[in-house]
C-alpha cells in the first residue's frame, strides 16, 4: 500500500502492523520447527524444562533482536524484556492476532484439546530461556504484561496477553480501562498569568533536574482555586511532554490488595505513555484515619510523576515533596484576563472593569467563561449594555457552590423602605460606600499593600428579632447589585472536632469568588463569649471562633452577623468588627411611618389610620406579618383591607408572640 498522502500516524500505523506481524510471524516459525522437532526427540528429552532444544538460523535470531521505534520494541526497551521474555509475550500476542498460533500451540504440547500458550511450552521452544522469567519478580508478571490462569503447576497455567498491552502493542494507546472511574484524563491547552507560568515552569525545572524517570519529587500544590492549580500542572506537562491524569483522594481503594493493584497499574501506563497524576486532597479529612492511611501508602509507594493538590501545606508520607502555591490571579493579572477575554469589547466598559475587578475575584478559567456569557447575552438582547451584562455574569458564578451552603435572599427593599434613626442609616450608606470604593482606596491609594488582613469589610447587626437586620442586608445588596446568602451559623455549627471550621471554608472560599454578601444569622451561636479552657472541648470551641475571626478579616467581600443579644458576644470579637449597626425597637413615630409603608400602592385598603395602628408595640417584622394576614382575611372576605381585618391578624400574632393585646394598644380603633 503507497504512503502517498497519508499522515504520520497513519503511516507509522501502518508499520507498526507489519513489524507486530513479521515478529509474530518468527514466532511461528519457532513453533513450527519445535513441533517438527518434537517427533523426532523422546518425550523424556523434550520435557526437560528451559533446555534450548532448537537454534534458530542466524538470520531468524537477528530479526528477534533488532530493535525499531515500533510499539513492541518500545515496549521491550521500557520494561528491559530479554529476548526470551519478548518471545514469550509474542507468543501469547499471536494467540490473539494470529489464528494459526493457537493450533500450533497444541500441536507443540501434544494434544488437540490445549491451545493455549503456558510458560512450559516457552521454555522448552524459545532460545535463551531463564527460569527467572516466570517469577513475579520478573518484567512480565511484576508489570503484569501477561496474565496467568489458574492450573496445578504453574508452568502449565495458562497465559494471556494482557488487554492494555495488547492495545498498545496494535497501535492504540488508551488509558486501562481498570483506570476509569478513577483516573480522569486531563486536556486542553491552558493559558495561564503570568505567577502561574511562573510556577509551571519551576516544576519543569524541579523534575527535569532528576535523573531517573520514575523518582521525581511529589509536587504539592497549594491554593484555594483547583482550577488554577491543575491548569498549572498540566501546562508544566505539556512542557515534559506528560499526559496529566486527575483522581480524587476519595477515589484511591480502601482495600490494601485493590491499592497496591492501582498503584502497579498506573506506573505502568507511566511507563507506557509518560503520564502524571494530579491527586487531588482539598476535600481530605484528616480525621479519616483510614482514608489518610491509604493516602499516605499510595503517597509512598507510586513512585511516578505526582502532583498532590491541597488547600493548605501537609506532611504526607515520608516521600520528599516540593510545595509550591497557586492561587487565584492578583489584581493586575486579572485586570489583564479580562482584557484578552473580551478582546476589542473591553474598550466599551468605560472604566467599568476595574469595578468589576474589585468586586469579583474569579480565576482565569470562571474569567473566561463569565466573558463568554456576557457577550453571548449582549448579542442576544441587542442594546443591553455590556457592564451590566458581565456584572450579571459575575454574580452567577459562585451561585452553583453556595446555593448548597446558604439561603440566596432575593427582596426589591429600597432605602426608602427601611425605617430607622438617621444614625443608622448613615452607618448603612458608609457601608455600601466602602464596599464599592474598595479598588480605591486598598489598590491605588496603597492601603492594601501590606497584606490581606483586616481588609475585610465585617459588619455586625444587633436587635432585637424583627426590627429589620435581614432587610437591612437586602438594601445593601441591592445598592450595591450583589447577591446576598443568608448562612444559619447554628446549622455550620458541629460536635466534631474540625467540621465547624471546614464548614465555614467551604462558604468562606464559595464567597469569594462572586463577590456576595455573606449574612451570618444567629452569631452567638459560635461567637459567645470564649470561655476559659477547661477541657479538649472548649479549646476546640475557641479554635473555631479564632478561624472565623481569621476568614473574616481576609474575606474580600462584606461580611454581616446579625444578633439578638449583642451583650453575649465576646468583647475581642467585637473590637475586629468594621462596623457595628444597632437596630433599636422601632418607637411610636417609626412605627407610624411603618404602617404607612407596609401595605403595597395597588392593596385596597378601608380607612386605614397609621397612627393608631402604631400603638401596637410590636417591631417591624411583626408588622409586615400583621399586614400580610389582615390582606388574606380581606381577601377572603371580598372586601378592602379594614381596621378589623388588622385587628383580627394582630391578634394571631399576639398569640404567636405568647404576649396579651392590650386596651391600650387598639384604644379608639373603629371596629364593625
Amino acid at each position: 500500500m503507497t504512503t502517498t498522502g497519508m499522515s504520520k500516524v497513519e503511516v507509522w500505523q501502518q508499520d507498526n502492523k507489519a513489524h507486530l506481524g513479521q515478529a509474530i510471524g518468527e514466532v511461528r516459525e519457532i513453533l513450527i520447527q519445535h513441533s517438527k522437532l518434537r517427533e523426532q526427540i523422546p518425550s523424556e528429552v523434550t520435557g526437560r524444562l528451559g533446555a534450548n532444544l532448537i537454534a534458530p538460523t542466524e538470520a531468524v535470531n537477528q530479526k528477534i533482536e533488532q530493535t525499531s521505534s515500533m510499539a513492541l520494541e518500545k515496549l521491550c526497551h521500557l520494561f528491559g524484556l530479554s529476548s526470551f521474555e519478548r518471545a514469550t509475550l509474542l507468543l501469547c500476542v499471536g494467540v490473539e492476532l494470529e489464528p494459526t498460533i493457537a493450533g500450533l500451540c497444541a500441536e507443540s504440547q501434544g494434544t488437540l484439546q490445549q491451545g493455549v500458550p503456558n510458560f512450559g511450552l516457552a521454555l522448552a521452544a524459545f532460545p535463551n530461556a531463564h527460569w527467572s522469567a516466570v517469577t513475579p519478580g520478573g518484567p512480565l508478571r511484576h508489570w503484569r504484561l501477561i496474565e496467568l490462569g489458574s492450573g496445578q503447576s504453574l508452568i502449565t497455567r495458562p497465559l494471556r496477553i494482557d488487554e492494555r498491552i495488547l492495545h498498545y502493542l496494535t497501535g492504540l494507546s488508551q488509558l486501562d480501562e481498570r483506570l476509569t472511574g478513577m483516573v480522569e484524563p486531563v486536556t486542553g491547552q491552558p493559558s495561564l498569568c503570568v505567577s502561574h507560568q511562573q510556577v509551571a515552569d519551576q516544576i519543569v525545572r524541579l523534575w527535569s533536574y532528576e535523573n531517573t524517570r520514575l523518582m521525581r519529587p511529589v509536587i504539592q500544590l497549594t491554593g484555594d482555586c483547583m482550577m488554577e492549580k491543575r491548569a498549572a500542572a498540566l501546562t508544566a506537562c505539556h512542557a515534559l511532554g506528560l499526559k496529566l491524569g486527575f483522581m480524587s483522594a476519595d477515589a484511591i481503594p480502601t482495600n490494601i490488595i485493590e491499592l497496591d493493584s492501582f498503584i502497579r497499574l498506573w506506573e505502568r501506563e507511566v511507563v507506557l505513555t509518560g503520564c502524571a497524576l494530579y491527586l487531588d486532597c482539598g476535600e481530605l479529612d484528616v480525621l479519616d484515619h483510614g482514608r489518610m492511611a491509604v493516602v499516605t501508602r499510595m503517597f509512598d509507594r507510586c513512585r511516578g510523576f505526582l502532583f498532590v493538590g491541597n488547600r493548605e501545606r501537609r506532611q504526607i508520607g515520608i516521600r520528599p515533596a516540593i510545595t509550591l502555591e497557586v492561587n487565584k490571579p492578583n489584581i493586575p493579572e486579572q485586570r489583564h484576563e479580562w482584557q484578552m477575554a473580551l478582546g476589542e469589547s473591553a474598550a466599551q466598559l468605560n472604566g467599568q472593569l476595574d469595578h468589576v475587578v474589585s468586586q469579583f475575584h474569579l480565576g482565569s478559567q470562571s474569567i473566561r467563561t463569565a466573558a463568554q456569557d456576557a457577550l453571548g447575552r449582549v448579542n442576544e438582547t441587542h442594546g443591553r449594555a455590556l457592564d451590566h451584562e458581565l456584572w450579571e455574569a459575575c454574580r452567577a458564578q459562585a451561585r452553583p457552590r453556595l446555593d448548597d451552603l446558604g439561603q440566596r435572599l432575593e427582596s426589591g427593599s429600597g432605602w426608602d423602605d427601611l425605617v430607622l434613626p438617621r444614625s443608622q442609616k448613615y452607618i448603612l450608606r458608609d457601608i455600601a460606600a466602602q464596599t464599592r470604593q474598595r479598588a480605591t482606596v486598598y489598590e491605588r491609594w496603597g492601603f492594601g499593600g501590606k497584606g490581606g488582613r483586616g481588609l475585610g469589610i465585617t459588619v455586625l447587626f444587633a436587635g432585637a428579632s424583627g426590627t429589620g437586620k435581614t432587610m437591612a442586608a437586602e438594601v445593601l445588596a441591592n445598592e450595591l447589585h450583589l447577591d446576598v446568602y443568608r448562612i444559619d451559623l447554628s446549622a455550620m455549627v458541629s460536635k466534631y472536632i474540625g467540621e465547624t471550621e471546614k464548614n465555614l471554608r467551604r462558604v468562606f472560599d464559595a464567597a469569594e469568588e462572586g463577590g456576595v454578601i455573606l449574612l451570618f444569622d444567629e452569631a452567638d451561636a459560635l461567637f459567645g463569649k470564649r470561655s476559659e479552657v477547661q477541657d479538649s472541648h472548649d479549646r476546640y470551641a475557641n479554635i473555631e471562633v479564632s478561624y472565623l475571626l481569621q476568614r473574616m478579616e481576609s474575606y474580600q467581600g462584606l461580611a454581616i452577623l446579625t444578633t439578638n443579644l449583642k451583650s453575649a458576644l465576646d468583647q475581642a470579637f467585637l473590637r475586629r468588627l468594621r462596623f457595628i449597626v444597632q437596630f433599636p425597637f422601632p418607637d411610636t413615630a417609626q412605627r407610624t411611618e411603618m404602617w404607612r409603608r407596609v401595605f403595597p400602592e395597588q392593596t385596597p385598603t378601608d380607612e386605614l389610620e397609621a397612627g393608631k395602628l402604631a400603638q401596637l408595640n410590636v417591631a417591624g417584622g411583626n408588622i409586615k406579618s400583621i399586614a400580610l394576614n389582615a390582606a388574606f382575611l380581606a381577601a377572603n372576605d371580598g372586601q378592602s383591607v379594614g381596621m378589623r381585618h388588622v385587628l383580627a391578624a394582630a391578634q394571631s400574632e399576639y398569640d404567636k408572640l405568647q404576649k396579651p393585646l392590650t386596651d391600650v394598644e387598639i384604644k379608639g380603633w373603629v371596629v364593625c
